[in-house]
């Protein structure tokens, strides 16, 4: 479980980072922060289809959620179908983890959001070589992760020498 957490984290965060607005400081674009109620019926065919879960619950939505909907649904037109399945199954393994451990999840995305870019590529690479590892040394590195004090995971993350070298190729779960 410890595994597929960590990855639909990093999934999560990766999705989220494409997707982020601008950085603090820097002022949203007018649209995104003055948003006007969208009707139903101005929705295209294909987003009316992919958001007809929420035709019912539509005009109750603010309109910065409308405006989230509708740019989902585009995303999700865009995607090809294995992406779309792989998708599903995220969203399925996201509402069977109990609602403390959603909260802690979503805790680590806000932190990743408040990294610079170059702190959240570097995480993204850490993650890409840790993927490329046998599983052996995956479950190696996790424990030893696990043993590690805050202090000695900020270094390994920076890529300082620890007393556990093996440690710093290894992300946060």
């Amino acid at each position: 479980m410890k595994r597929g957490t960590s990855l639909l984290c990093v999934l999560a965060l990766y999705a989220g980072a494409a997707s982020a607005g601008p950085p603090d400081g820097v002022p949203a674009p007018l649209a995104a922060t003055h948003a006007i109620p969208v009707s139903w019926t101005s929705l295209t065919p294909s987003e009316q289809q992919t958001l007809d879960y929420a035709k019912d619950k539509w005009d109750h939505y603010s309109p910065d959620r409308q405006q989230q909907l509708i740019k989902a649904a585009d995303h999700w037109a865009k995607m090809t179908p294995a992406e779309r399945t792989k998708a599903r199954a995220r969203l399925q393994r996201w509402r069977k983890l109990p609602p403390a451990e959603q909260a802690r999840l979503r805790q680590r995305y806000e932190a990743f959001q408040k990294l610079s870019p170059d702190q959240q590529q570097h995480i993204r690479d850490l993650y890409q070589k840790y993927q490329k590892l046998p599983a052996d040394q995956q479950q190696q590195l996790r424990e030893r992760w696990k043993n590690m004090t805050p202090a000695e995971r900020q270094q390994a993350l920076r890529g300082k020498p620890t007393a556990n070298p093996a440690a710093a190729s290894k992300p946060p779960q």
